[in-house]
């Protein structure tokens, strides 16, 4: 059975991108997929914040979802459009110098999970 690709309106990527969580959110998630715990520690903000933006992300084709038991794992979705792939390029890129990503990098690195990448319970 063949799935349709999505089509992201430029409108949702854009309003996905207005919001300072899920621009950090998107920005964590560039290192790899991430369960929500780890999210929640680099972001120090409440799972069910988290999980809010994880959703809009989702609902906006942005993030995809995976479940491994208890926990749920995010990761970037393909970039199917030219405006998604030059935005996730230049968030890559052009955002560097912004410092509260820059320790958002620094803060996932530091991870003092048994298992980075996927959650411990913490």
């Amino acid at each position: 059975m063949k799935t349709l690709e999505r089509t992201i309106s430029p409108d949702q990527i854009f309003r996905a991108f207005a919001d300072r969580t899920r621009l950090r959110i998107l920005h964590l998630l560039l290192e790899g997929e991430l369960c929500v715990c780890d999210l929640v520690r680099v972001l120090q903000l409440s799972q069910p914040k988290v999980s809010r933006h994880l959703a809009y992300l989702r609902k906006a084709g942005l993030v995809k979802a995976r479940r491994e038991g208890l926990w749920m794992h995010y990761r970037l979705a393909p970039a199917t459009e030219p405006l998604h792939k030059g935005l996730l390029k230049c968030l890559g890129q052009c955002f560097e110098s912004v410092p509260e990503l820059r320790r958002d990098s620094k803060a996932l690195g530091r991870c003092g999970c048994d298992n980075p990448g996927g959650c411990n319970g913490g």
